[in-house]
């Protein structure tokens, strides 16, 4: 059984507007070879780790992306999301009309959405194209007791948490970004590098994840 969660709240945030040039599509499109979306996957992975929200950035033939997720009837843009042995998590959707300038785009997008909601404490950042990535992972990255594989759920953070997973000491997803660093973040944004200036320019604490994954983001068909 999950933990019930903290007052503080962690969003998740996947990544998806890109074109993937060098994928031949959208990755917000790809489906792996058992026919599931990687998009849906990543909401999943996030939605079970206890992240709530989960804000969803869509671009490229984002009405295409739209409709892979578990959309409710009422309402496209909050669709309701089941985590193992926890309540529904909502999903956010939100269109990147500038998603053609790049990385920085979308991570704008979604962090001005986190601003809207006064009650996250920090959020969890993912692109679309890691479909290694587990809910072990993401609860390791969100919890205080990422010693161990972590409790999903168990998330005690403080806004001015700034972590990202290290899968055999190579850098990679999730980063976690506490509340304070996002208009500061915002503000550096540009082109196609994402947070990764904002990251070397401050303090953060790594986190170790190889033994739950390889971290391994997918540019090209295999």
């Amino acid at each position: 059984m999950y933990l019930s969660p903290s007052p503080s709240r962690v969003a998740g945030l996947v990544l998806a507007a890109g074109a993937g040039s060098r994928y031949g599509m959208p990755k917000a499109l790809v489906h792996d070879g058992a026919g599931r979306s990687w998009l849906q996957r990543a909401v999943d992975v996030l939605a079970e780790a206890g992240c709530s929200p989960v804000i969803v950035v869509l671009g490229a033939r984002w009405a295409e992306a739209a409709a892979l997720l578990d959309a409710g009837d009422d309402d496209p843009t909050s669709a309701p999301v089941r985590g193992k042995d926890r309540p529904p998590a909502s999903v956010r959707i939100v269109q990147a009309t500038d998603w053609a300038e790049g990385l920085s785009a979308s991570l704008r997008a979604g962090l001005r959405c986190a601003i809207e909601q006064p009650d996250l404490t920090a959020i969890a950042v993912i692109p679309v194209d890691v479909p290694d990535l587990n809910a072990a992972t993401v609860a390791r990255m969100i919890s205080t007791n990422f010693g161990t594989t972590a409790v999903p759920g168990a998330t005690v953070l403080s806004a001015n948490t700034l972590r990202q997973a290290r899968f055999a000491r190579q850098p990679g997803h999730p980063v976690v970004i506490g509340r304070q660093h996002w208009t500061p973040l915002i503000d550096t944004l540009a082109g196609d590098t994402g947070a990764r200036p904002y990251l070397r320019a401050h303090p953060v604490e790594h986190i170790e994840c190889g033994d739950l994954g390889t971290g391994v983001d997918v540019d090209r068909p295999s």
